[in-house]
């Protein structure tokens, strides 16, 4: 197959670029090759290199940047994943949109599958629920795929190129002490692991939503520690709440997600959260 990784230089564009040319020819688009905002120009690009699969991983996910500037969120997430809809109806190509354990709002307490009512509660999440709703009204052959707390070995561009281990390493090296909030639970997963699960799943025709995320829950803090201790970063870490650091963003505090629709096609490949962590620590800091 031609795969075609929309955002390719980013965080999730790189491993999936990585991954799927072990089995197909990858195509990698950049922001300066395709915008998805400009239905036009993203057919012309797309007729001429007639894909079988589109991956895309463009998106508006600053998520305090959403909130000031809620015009581009919703061009971005809500019309940019139309205009791939109408395109992949029209081109015949599978689509593959990720989305986010926001679109929760983590009242449930337990982990969310698929079929669980949504109630995004911050701009960032409100439209790429609305992307997910428009790719699964405009087109058949489409994969959403839901991902939370990702991070990876090219860190988030859209966020001041770093991610939150690459945040708990720098603050560890420049703060005299380091506070983590325990009251958020999720469940963090490196993108390289997303990549490997996206193959398996793309080379089906089970068009659906998906979760796709490690296996158990943790908080932030108690994920921090485990950095911490993986990397003998000595730098005091406390615990805090999310209380301690006013946001203008509504958060969900538990957007655990159980990866129900992977189970049922017995392709869920996705590690428990810890045993994923120290293999990225070892991998790419040299984690003991």
């Amino acid at each position: 197959m031609n795969v075609a990784v929309i955002g390719s230089n980013g965080q999730l564009g790189t491993d999936l670029c990585e991954v799927f040319a072990t089995r197909h020819t990858v195509i990698p688009l950049t922001h300066a090759d395709i915008e998805i905002t400009d239905l036009d120009g993203s057919r012309q690009v797309l007729q001429s290199l007639r894909p079988d699969v589109v991956l895309c991983t463009a998106a508006a996910h600053n998520v305090p940047k959403c909130e000031s500037e809620p015009e581009q969120a919703f061009r971005i997430n809500g019309l940019g994943s139309l205009h791939l809809a109408k395109l992949s109806a029209e081109l015949g190509f599978k689509l593959v949109q990720y989305s986010t354990d926001y679109v929760f709002d983590g009242s449930k307490g337990k982990p969310y599958v698929e079929t669980d009512a949504v109630a995004p509660q911050s701009v960032y999440a409100i439209t790429k629920y609305a992307g997910e709703q428009l790719i699964r009204n405009y087109c058949e052959k489409f994969f959403i795929v839901r991902v939370s707390g990702i991070y990876g070995k090219v860190p988030c561009r859209a966020k001041n190129h770093t991610n939150f281990v690459v945040n708990m390493i720098q603050a560890a090296a420049t703060k005299p002490e380091v506070r983590v909030v325990t009251d958020e639970v999720l469940t963090p997963t490196p993108t390289y692991e997303i990549a490997r699960n996206t193959l398996e799943l793309v080379e089906t025709e089970a068009y659906d939503v998906y979760h796709m995320t490690c296996q158990g829950e943790v908080s932030w803090y108690e994920f921090a520690r485990t950095i911490f201790d993986a990397l003998h970063l000595r730098t005091p870490l406390y615990q805090a709440s999310v209380r301690d650091f006013p946001s203008v963003v509504k958060r969900p505090f538990y957007s655990v997600l159980d990866n129900a629709n992977l189970k049922r096609l017995g392709i869920d490949r996705m590690p428990h959260w810890k045993d994923a962590l120290l293999a990225f620590l070892r991998q790419h800091y040299g984690a003991s």
